[in-house]
């Protein structure tokens, strides 16, 4: 059991999990709790990739899971009448770039034996699961693993590093911002070969936050204060791009140029909303293709029936 009160929030690297940069920076969770009488110290840890986030959530180490929606999926369809893991909000839209820095590569039917396809889990995260998708709309669905055999785990600061430098046997990322933009920027042989957008059919989220749904009943006022802290971010950072911006830079000490980042934040295809949006698309293929055993009528089905989720696709 948990004492209310204690959130501990596992989040992964870029400008996806801005909302939560926000939120611990602003102590907006803090802020949220004292307003109903409760002292809430929460903590903040970074994991790379969807498979250490769902092991922390499973092993019962972390109370919240901020990850791609593949893995959330996964751990809903494992945990489904026991746990019951399910998505507690989105982490907002943003288009993913699989970038290339071989020249014989367009698209992703040119990808053969001689690329290697960084990524942040293999056959797990949102971006191995949107290769498998573009591999399916290319080759149809008995096609979906096609390319998973050139794809290796990487955490995104190593793959800009190996994309940007070259050298080693990474030619290709499956990104996030804002380091797809950092690889285009630097390195003029890197080009965009598939957008998730396209593959998914519009705007659509590819991270979101989850919990068990003992953790949601048993500390109501703490899942709230989270909750409210969330959509006060979202506010901010569509209010105030510029304190987003600088947020971004201070929680994660990057080095990264400001205006790039500005650019990522204030692109008209980036949305940082709770709502989730066009994640059902994946949620079918995995389920079409066996990756999970469950199918989903529809997203509420994981998601948790909260007025924020209400709408969401």
């Amino acid at each position: 059991t948990h004492a209310e009160g204690q959130i501990r929030i596992a989040q992964q690297f870029g400008i996806s999990y801005l909302l939560l940069h926000v939120v611990q920076d602003q102590k907006l969770i803090e802020k949220h709790g004292k307003a109903q009488g409760l002292a809430i110290t929460p903590q903040w840890l970074q994991l790379s990739g969807g498979a250490a986030i769902n092991d922390a959530l499973l092993s019962g180490s972390i109370d919240i899971g901020g990850a791609g929606i593949g893995p959330m999926l996964t751990l809903w369809d494992r945990t489904k009448g026991r746990q019951n893991v399910k998505g507690v909000a989105s982490l907002g839209n943003t288009p993913y770039y699989l970038i290339s820095t071989n020249p014989n590569v367009r698209t992703v039917a040119d990808l053969s034996e001689k690329d290697r396809i960084a990524l942040p889990a293999v056959g797990v995260s949102v971006q191995s699961r949107y290769l498998q998708l573009a591999a399916a709309k290319r080759w149809g669905d008995g096609g979906f693993n096609k390319l998973d055999k050139f794809t290796v785990t990487l955490p995104h600061p190593e793959a800009v590093a190996a994309i940007v430098r070259g050298g080693t046997e990474v030619n290709a990322h499956f990104a996030t911002p804002p380091f797809q933009e950092q690889e285009l920027a630097a390195n003029p042989k890197a080009r965009v070969i598939l957008n998730s957008y396209d593959v998914l059919g519009g705007p659509s989220s590819p991270n979101a936050l989850y919990a068990t749904e003992a953790f949601r009943t048993q500390n109501p006022r703490t899942y709230r204060a989270f909750v409210q802290a969330l959509a006060d971010a979202s506010k901010l950072i569509s209010q105030q791009p510029e304190l987003a911006a600088d947020i971004y830079l201070r929680v994660n000490n990057a080095k990264l140029d400001r205006e790039l980042l500005l650019k990522v934040i204030r692109s008209p295809e980036v949305q940082f909303s709770l709502t989730p949006q066009n994640t059902f698309v994946l949620a079918d293929f995995m389920a079409r293709v066996g990756a999970i055993r469950n199918r989903p009528a529809s997203v509420q089905d994981y998601f948790f029936n909260d007025a924020h989720l209400r709408g969401g696709s």
